[in-house]
């Protein structure tokens, strides 16, 4: 085991960070690269910057993210293997051309944080090259099928309805269910999901009531039963759904047993203290959750606030997590990395449990393969907790 050593410098606008134990070639070399937007050929004109003294905000998540995976290829140590990463910006004006040119096509692994046509083309990119390609923060498969070589860390909209209807199968099954949504092309896809969780074998597992709610959220309450814990799912991602729904259970909470299990966008809606909220928990799953004693997280901490002095983002979490775990799989498992990926050399950060994703009964192949462990959270009084 040899000390990475870090260069940089950039071409056709992407930075290429080059990993090296010493020099020391008698160990083979991975390449990684690392995918994210950073709209640098927007922040420049020719060699000027446009920004003065500050950074554009549509470039932070991309560099959060490329911030956690830098300080991630700093602290590990990797046995008996070099490692090459090259840090791609997918807002480069040369991006589309250097795909279509194979620039990006000996690649042993990709990690992205990338969504709609940068997912698209590094997804096509994974199938046509056979390089595992792992999407890091988009939940979504972007339409993907029979593609083995993706690995979707952020858990689809399916993969949140199974684990709710999951989750209230084992621990609530006999209280009175309710699925509270509104018409909508989402909100029908949530219902589908459901539905399909449960009836695996075509008779149900659970016996809940659908309701689907046009403009009056009062009538929410003509569902509610004052002899029995009520599970209301929210099921639909829209901000003004949830915060009416809410509203409405809310003000009968002191006459009903209520539990609101609401979509995973909900954390955001819930996040800041509501004094009209007081002492109600809102429920919703997560893919992510960080325990604050965790050593890894300690280290990313450590490292971001001597270099940038502030605490990392999610983004930058998450940026930090990918590479740490998957680096070090392709180093320790590289000609078996898709069926170890369940065995990675460290927990980091979160738990995960990738399990393969057939969208069709006559499905020879994988679609992709999907994280399906979620963390089922709590927001309450603006904090944020593992649920009982």
């Amino acid at each position: 085991m040899k000390r990475l050593i870090i260069t940089f410098f950039l071409i056709h606008a992407f930075a290429f960070c080059g990993f090296c134990q010493n020099n020391n070639y008698s160990f083979p070399t991975y390449k990684v690269g690392i995918f994210a937007p950073i709209y640098l050929d927007s922040a420049f004109s020719g060699n000027d910057y446009r920004y003065t003294t500050q950074f554009p905000r549509f470039s932070f998540s991309g560099l959060e993210f490329i911030h956690g995976a830098q300080v991630a290829l700093d602290s590990m140590l990797v046995y008996h293997a070099n490692i090459e990463a090259s840090f791609v910006d997918t807002k480069s004006n040369v991006f589309d051309s250097l795909i279509e040119a194979g620039k990006y096509n000996n690649f042993d692994l990709i990690i992205g944080s990338v969504k709609d046509n940068d997912f698209t083309q590094l997804t096509n990119l994974a199938f046509k090259r056979n390089i595992p390609f792992v999407s890091v923060t988009y939940p979504n498969d972007g339409g993907t099928t029979d593609n083995p070589f993706l690995i979707i860390m952020n858990s689809t909209l399916r993969a949140h309805c199974e684990g709710i209807f999951s989750y209230i199968l084992q621990t609530h099954n006999a209280e009175n269910i309710i699925l509270a949504s509104q018409p909508g092309i989402q909100e029908d896809k949530v219902r589908s999901y459901i539905h399909a969780a449960n009836t695996p074998d075509g008779s149900s597992l659970l016996n809940y009531k659908p309701l689907i709610i046009d403009d009056d959220y009062t009538v929410i309450k003509k569902y509610l039963d004052s002899t029995k814990l009520n599970i209301i799912i929210g099921g639909s991602l829209d901000p003004d759904f949830a915060a009416e729904l809410t509203k409405q259970l809310y003000a009968v909470k002191n006459t009903y047993n209520i539990k609101l299990i609401g979509m995973p966008n909900w954390e955001g809606f819930f996040k800041k203290a509501n004094p009209k909220l007081k002492d109600f928990p809102v429920y919703f799953t997560s893919p992510f959750y960080v325990d604050p004693e965790n050593l890894y997280l300690q280290v990313l901490q450590g490292a971001y606030q001597q270099r940038y002095k502030i605490n990392p983002s999610e983004i930058a979490m998450k940026g930090f997590e990918a590479v740490y775990m998957f680096v070090k799989l392709l180093a320790t498992h590289p000609y078996d990395f898709i069926s170890q990926l369940n065995n990675p050399p460290h927990e980091v950060l979160a738990e995960y449990n990738f399990k393969p994703a057939f969208l069709s009964p006559a499905s020879k192949m994988p679609d992709y393969f999907e994280n399906k462990h979620l963390y089922i959270l709590k927001v309450e009084n603006g904090a944020i907790q593992l649920a009982n």
